[in-house]
């Protein structure tokens, strides 16, 4: 076997975009527009919706990558790459799914369901600061900016430097 399944691929992709559009644009774009704008509400709402559906996507790659056969583990040549290689994408996992979770933490404690959803035409709160959830969110999102540029940098060591196609394992063609 030397690809991953088609559909673990495709996901890997879709949400690798999903997540840069999300951390580059949907973030700092809401952080931008006063809670009393009344686009902020438009974008938020759209920025949760999108959220979820990176979880959901996360979720279904996660049982895929678990029931799938995959290719041997890639090997850097140095076992403290391999193991932080692992590790590293662990860590991708755990910290998409822990920005999903905070996310709807915020959600809940700020009520943005209802106020977002529902009917109660209810404003924005003043500040996102003030709920646990959000710093939470924050830092996540940082430590997975960290993580991906780590990501890169690995497909860049394998790809320029050992020279070994590692990124064919994660494009469209036959497995075996």
């Amino acid at each position: 076997m030397k690809r991953y399944h088609p559909v673990l691929v495709g996901l890997h992709w879709l949400v690798a975009a999903m997540i840069i559009i999300a951390l580059f644009i949907g973030g700092p774009g809401l952080v931008a527009l006063e809670n009393d704008d009344p686009t902020k509400l438009f974008g938020l709402t759209g920025h949760m919706i999108w959220g979820l559906v990176v979880g959901a996507f996360m979720l279904v790659r996660l049982t895929m990558r678990l029931l799938s056969s995959n290719p041997p583990a890639a090997d850097a040549g140095k076992k403290v790459l391999n193991s932080g290689a692992k590790a590293a994408h662990l860590g991708l996992y755990v910290l998409v799914l822990a920005m999903v979770a905070s996310g709807i933490g915020i959600a809940i404690s700020a009520d943005l369901f209802e106020i977002a959803f529902g009917q109660s035409g209810a404003p924005l709160p003043a500040d996102f600061s003030v709920f646990k959830a959000r710093m939470v969110h924050g830092a996540i999102a940082t430590l997975l900016m960290i993580l991906i540029a780590m990501h890169v940098a690995g497909w860049a060591y394998h790809q320029f430097y050992l020279r070994d196609g590692l990124i064919r394992r994660m494009w469209f063609g036959k497995r075996m």
